[in-house]
């Protein structure tokens, strides 16, 4: 190169029709869109785990301070049936929580079908109390200021 040549650009290879995203890259997921048709379905979802679970349904407002906030995502398939539970938030101090989560969701399967939505991943966040009760996000009554 000479001195008042610019740098050759580096070759950016085109894409590919043939890729797909996550195509190549090991772990990663695909989370469907959370529209409004997803929403309404993650509502009809945790009312099905609180149907399931009268007695573990935290009552009235979450302490400030909650043991464990767990970010869970659940795929299902056509039909309600859960075919995968996974974390993309985990708490630390409280390793025991995210599998009590997966075994309380795989036991509720089928869940109601999601008719024209079909299969799909549906994200929700579960808080989780010292007792064991939980609240779902999508159906929380909120958090005490005290």
């Amino acid at each position: 190169m000479k001195k008042d040549e610019p740098p050759a650009a580096a070759a950016t290879p085109a894409p590919s029709d043939d890729l797909r995203p996550g195509d190549g890259v090991k772990g990663v997921r695909l989370i469907t869109a959370q529209t409004p048709a997803v929403r309404a379905w993650r509502k009809v979802a945790a009312q099905h785990i609180y149907k399931a679970y009268p007695k573990r349904i935290y009552k009235g407002k979450i302490p400030p301070l909650v043991y464990a906030v767990v970010v869970v995502e659940t795929d299902v398939d056509a039909s309600g049936k859960v075919t995968n539970v996974t974390f993309s938030r985990t708490p630390s101090h409280a390793p025991e929580v995210p599998p009590k989560i997966a075994a309380l969701i795989r036991a509720t399967s089928p869940f109601p079908s999601p008719g024209k939505l079909g299969a799909h991943t549906y994200v929700d966040t579960w808080l989780w109390d010292k007792s064991g009760n939980f609240q779902i996000d999508t159906l929380t009554l909120g958090q005490r200021s005290r």
